[in-house]
């Protein structure tokens, strides 16, 4: 039986995490973390997540539970993970990072500690997201430079980050499969007269909106035709479902940074 601890327990997907995990026959939950000072430590996890009791109360020292566990399954914000991250390293243990907005300096830092643990760090746990990585990287190498490129997100009101993890995710994916540098050619922004757009510009603009869960498309525009690839989440539980099956999977993995494109098997393809 794998057992993980859930931090950002009490938050929404937080709250999915734990359901999912719920579902499982082989994963269970060897805890549940918020930060200090959060109104729902000492709930139940579960009741916090509608299932009624399941014995798991909710905490805010990572520390105790890691002796009890195989990995951590982290959605919190850069400010809680890295410390996270910390412990698991020092503990040897997996995890699985779902948290988005860290600086390269901070990605700098998830692959040191990832030299020693095996780590799976994603910023879309989706795995329809994660085919449309793999589509988009296709569809760009076979359209080459003569297609322009642009990718649209849209979120909730409630999202802290901007660009969303996955469009840059996209923008990083679009930008390797075609040899360019995305600090160079990433545009984030259009006002007033900015001129005829290069051709090697990859546009990323951002939507923020109501109770948008999130939606992103990558449109390929041509000269006579277009492409769109869209993937709209409908709930949560879709990354929920993806963060369970990467820590199912990530236990079992040598020391080293994975993504859930290594998760679901589609950079062998």
């Amino acid at each position: 039986m794998i057992k993980v601890i859930v931090t950002g327990a009490a938050g929404r997907m937080g709250g999915s995490i734990i359901r999912s995990i719920r579902e499982m026959n082989d994963i269970t939950i060897a805890g549940a973390v918020e930060r200090e000072g959060h109104p729902l430590l000492g709930r139940d996890a579960g009741e916090v997540a509608g299932l009624g009791p399941i014995g798991v109360k909710i905490g805010c020292v990572i520390d105790d539970l890691l002796a009890n566990a195989d990995g951590v399954i982290d959605f919190t914000t850069p400010e809680s993970t890295l410390p996270n991250l910390e412990k698991v390293y020092a503990k040897g243990k997996a995890m699985v990072i779902g948290t988005t907005g860290f600086s390269k300096e901070d990605e700098d830092r998830i692959r040191g500690f990832a030299k020693k643990i095996p780590c799976v760090f994603s910023p879309n746990m989706s795995v329809g997201v994660n085919v449309v990585f793999k589509v988009i990287q296709d569809i760009a190498r076979a359209l080459g430079d003569e297609y322009d490129i642009e990718i649209v997100e849209a979120h909730h009101r409630h999202k802290k980050d901007a660009p969303s993890g996955t469009a840059m995710r996209m923008a990083q994916i679009l930008a390797n499969a075609l040899g360019r540098d995305l600090s160079e050619v990433g545009r984030f922004s259009r006002h007033g007269i900015i001129g005829e757009r290069d051709r090697k510009e990859i546009g990323i603009q951002t939507l923020r909106a109501g109770d948008i869960v999130g939606d992103h498309t990558v449109l390929f525009g041509g000269m006579g035709e277009r492409i769109e690839i869209t993937h709209r989440a409908h709930s949560r539980d879709n990354f929920a479902k993806g963060a369970v099956r990467a820590a199912r999977w990530v236990v079992h993995q040598k020391p080293g940074l994975y993504d859930m494109m290594d998760v679901l098997g589609l950079r062998k393809n």
